[in-house]
């Protein structure tokens, strides 16, 4: 344990036995995770969360070039957090098809690009072997790039509709040229709350068995949590260890992302946002709770880049990609940033100024740059 840490928890019993479990290597519970969430020394668990980062990532910040495809907005569900979904006839839909998808790669894509991040609505009328085409033309023109595509709720859906087992569709997709999928659509594990948020989408068992059939397969992932509307911490933690517990089976996990529920043009609204010190908290526990998934990532297109910067001292190691204003998901819902891009000399000088060692990475984290 530091100095500085030592001395923050000098009078604190229960963050100094938290200090000294992180030192150990041990594995916190969820009354501990509780403990950590009700706590208002924002300082110790900045401290503490950082103690664990640089237990596993040392004082390296992590990005990728990138940039998004989102092939609708149309989808079958219409979750209360929402600001994204749109029906069919609506005048602000959107529906690309594959030769449209095409030029978005051809508009976006540099020689460096080393991940195409594929992830939309869940189109009535699009179905697997749609989005098998579609990658295996992206993958015909680019043949290097990573693609990420299709949240678990994309997944279920187009892989239900062809009739197949999960285990099928995966395979299929992947011979197509699937390389991993992304953690959204996690939302709130607990069946209560999915039901008053989310109601139609795929329940937490099915998100949770794709991803874990997709790790078997050799298909990695990210998780997430949309965390700050009508959730308890007890909602969070119990998600959180879920998560925890399928990565001792796997080790599929790449990251973990904490999503912030955004307020604007959804039924939920009223409820509000929860502000940056619950978002740096949650930052924190995440950190100190997700013991065995190696990343934190802090998504700076929906935090924006000031809090974003802020959560990397809170135990985030990632700050996701360059995006080159290729995604509306967040925008739409109020994010701070309304054109979210950013060049690797500017990405790479916003980590520095942070007081870390940016590196450029690819999609599974092998390290392709050092920018000591």
């Amino acid at each position: 344990m530091n100095k500085e840490l030592k001395k923050v928890l000098l009078n604190d019993k229960f963050l100094s036995l938290i200090a000294e479990k992180i030192t150990a290597g041990e594995r916190i519970n969820i009354n501990e995770g509780l403990k950590l969430y009700k706590s208002h020394n924002l300082s110790a668990l900045a401290l503490l969360a950082n103690e664990k980062r640089k237990q596993i990532n040392g004082n390296f910040v992590f990005f990728n070039k990138n940039f998004h495809i989102e092939p609708t907005n149309i989808c079958i569900h219409n979750c209360r957090f929402c600001s994204y979904h749109r029906s069919i006839n609506d005048s602000d839909s959107w529906d690309y098809d594959i030769s449209e998808m095409m030029e978005i790669c051809k508009k976006h894509y540099r020689k460096d690009i080393s991940e195409i991040h594929i992830v939309g609505g869940v189109h009535p009328d699009r179905h697997l072997d749609f989005y098998c085409n579609l990658i295996v033309e992206i993958k015909k023109m680019f043949p290097a790039v990573h693609i990420k595509a299709f949240t678990a709720v994309e997944l279920d859906y187009m892989i239900s509709m062809a009739n197949l087992t999960i285990k099928e569709g995966l395979l299929k997709l992947k011979a197509a040229g699937l390389n991993s999928i992304p953690g959204g659509g996690a939302e709130i594990f607990d069946s209560e709350i999915r039901r008053q948020i989310c109601y139609q989408k795929s329940d937490a068992n099915t998100w949770l068995e794709i991803h874990k059939t997709a790790h078997k397969l050799g298909i990695t992932s990210n998780a997430s949590i949309l965390f700050g509307h009508i959730e308890t911490y007890v909602h969070r933690l119990n998600h959180l260890e879920h998560l925890r517990n399928l990565q001792d089976q796997t080790h599929g996990f790449n990251a973990f992302i904490p999503l912030k529920y955004k307020k604007f043009n959804n039924s939920i609204s009223e409820t509000g946002e929860v502000n940056d010190i619950e978002v740096l908290k949650n930052f924190a526990v995440s950190r100190i709770f997700l013991d065995n998934i190696p990343h934190i990532k802090s998504y700076w297109p929906m935090l924006g880049k000031n809090l974003a910067g802020f959560a990397l001292h809170f135990g985030a190691d990632d700050m996701d990609g360059t995006i080159n204003d290729s995604t509306k998901i967040y925008s739409m819902a109020g994010a701070e940033e309304k054109n979210p891009a950013m060049t690797t000399a500017e990405m790479v000088n916003f980590i520095k100024q942070s007081g870390f060692i940016p590196v450029e990475r690819d999609s599974v984290y092998n390290k392709l740059n050092v920018f000591e």
